[in-house]
């Protein structure tokens, strides 16, 4: 399927990008941006920001989207890797730091007390930086959850990716309801953090079930909602089963918001995390 003018994305200098490739080298740091082969990195990079991926650099699960490899990862954790998330950040100046991960079902907490002690240490060497994480379900461990949550970011995280129809396709190994519950346990937790999600469109959802997913996102209260466009990363992914029209995401947007969700971001070239920082401050009241 030929992508259509609006999926062209203007060409970014290399050189541009080398100042961020170069912390991440240095501090030996992986960045969802790079594994999941981003459409953004460029862009990203020599806007001197990067999405930080803990955790290793394999995944326990196999979704069918996504680009990062799956495979064992030899139940390491780098303990390292907090103190060096921290450093890199300071390195790069950034105000507001995203931390992602793989998913590791390996790990009897999920990597939850991992997630947790790379805040604390970006909190300890970058005081003003407001701070963001994009977890996985934890296979629905809610001490896991508490865990992150205690740890006090400023937006909480966790995406929804599709809709339930499609699951079993797209996300074999996770559970709507769950990451449903997830989302709804950070939502009612009573601490001062943004709740968002994200959704991909273009793997053959409809209309009507897009936006029953955002009633169930604003039941379960997400501050905050992404919409991109699914782009395949790679011939081993699922195909695009359509390209989505700029206005529909307008459409959805709208629909969103009008349903109660405070802020959606939404357009074919949205992720989570990209211009995470201006979603931040948009965002909070």
């Amino acid at each position: 399927m030929i992508k259509p003018a609006w999926l062209r994305k203007s060409a970014v200098k290399f050189s541009d990008t080398l100042g961020v490739r170069g912390v991440i080298r240095g501090a030996s740091l992986n960045t969802v941006c790079k594994s999941a082969r981003c459409p953004n990195m460029g862009e990203c990079y020599a806007g001197g920001v990067a999405t930080f991926m803990i955790l290793g650099d394999r995944c326990s699960r196999n979704c069918g989207f996504c680009n990062v490899p799956q495979g064992p990862d030899k139940h390491y954790v780098d303990p390292l890797e907090p103190a060096n998330v921290a450093k890199a950040a300071v390195e790069l100046g950034l105000k507001h730091i995203v931390i992602t991960s793989v998913t590791r079902d390996d790990l009897p907490d999920g990597g939850a007390d991992h997630f947790s002690r790379t805040i604390g240490k970006c909190r300890e060497l970058c005081k003003s930086a407001t701070m963001e994480v994009l977890i996985p379900d934890f296979s629905g461990r809610e001490r896991s959850i508490d865990t992150v949550i205690k740890a006090g970011p400023d937006v909480f995280n966790h995406n929804i990716e599709t809709v339930p129809e499609l699951y079993a396709k797209v996300r074999p190994s996770a559970d709507y309801a769950r990451s449903l519950r997830l989302l709804e346990k950070a939502g009612r937790s009573g601490e001062p953090m943004v709740v968002k999600s994200g959704l991909m469109l273009g793997l053959g959802e409809t209309m009507d079930q897009v936006r029953r997913v955002m009633i169930d996102l604003k039941d379960a209260g997400c501050d905050v909602l992404t919409i991109g466009q699914y782009l395949q990363p790679s011939r081993n992914n699922l195909p695009v089963v359509e390209y989505v029209k700029p206005e529909i995401f307008n459409e959805l947007a709208e629909a969103g918001e009008a349903l109660g969700i405070r802020k959606v971001f939404a357009g074919p070239f949205i992720r989570s995390s990209y211009h995470a920082a201006q979603v931040f401050r948009s965002a909070r009241v």
